[in-house]
């Protein structure tokens, strides 16, 4: 997994959003229609990436806190993208704070450089100010019928991993994302990020 460097400004990020984070975890979320579905709603106010790649393992880590206490020999899913992409989930963790900490790497099986603009989903603000990151995850609560986005500052600058170069081959990264956390109640939700299949993870914590 990739080494931290953590700035004060992405502390003073953090501490911004870790004192909006009831405001954040109505705004991350979608709500039950009347119809069964889930509604993607609020996503321009709850959806956040945040920098961090690895030098190491061909990308630049930046003001994250991927790989953080995180035992790189946990599997707790697996989801293959394209291009001969796949991602390793370590550990899904809620902590008393109000979130859920995803945490994982992504290697690039290929034998070609794989692209990682496409990760920070199609919301424009978000891809601006968030470039090469994993902003467009999000956990479906498909019990309580809800999307959770990745955490936001106002700024639309997100609590995840960002500034992540394109992966050359047998190159991997560590990346991580903060979620508005699910009721207490909720402890498996699907976890998608676009190029990715979706994969269902059990919260811990």
């Amino acid at each position: 997994m990739s080494i931290r460097r953590t700035t004060k400004s992405r502390r003073v990020v953090a501490a911004v959003s870790l004192t909006a984070a009831l405001a954040l975890v109505i705004t991350g979320c979608g709500a039950d229609d009347g119809g069964g579905k889930t509604k993607d709603t609020g996503s321009e106010s709850s959806s956040a990436p945040s920098k961090s790649s690895d030098g190491d393992k061909g990308a630049k880590h930046e003001d994250t806190a991927a790989g953080d206490n995180v035992d790189p020999n946990v599997k707790l899913a697996e989801a293959r993208g394209q291009g001969g992409l796949t991602l390793v989930i370590n550990q899904v963790k809620r902590d008393s704070g109000g979130f859920v900490t995803v945490q994982g790497e992504i290697k690039n099986g290929s034998d070609t450089a794989q692209p990682t603009a496409g990760w920070a989903g199609s919301e424009e603000a978000v891809v601006r100010q968030n470039p090469n990151s994993v902003a467009g995850a999000a956990l479906i609560d498909k019990v309580g019928k809800k999307r959770y986005y990745i955490l936001r500052d106002t700024e639309s600058r997100c609590l995840c991993t960002t500034g992540i170069l394109p992966l050359q081959p047998g190159k991997s990264t560590a990346v991580f994302m903060q979620f508005p956390s699910p009721p207490t109640s909720t402890t498996e939700v699907d976890f998608m990020l676009p190029t990715f299949a979706t994969t269902s993870l059990k919260i811990s914590g």
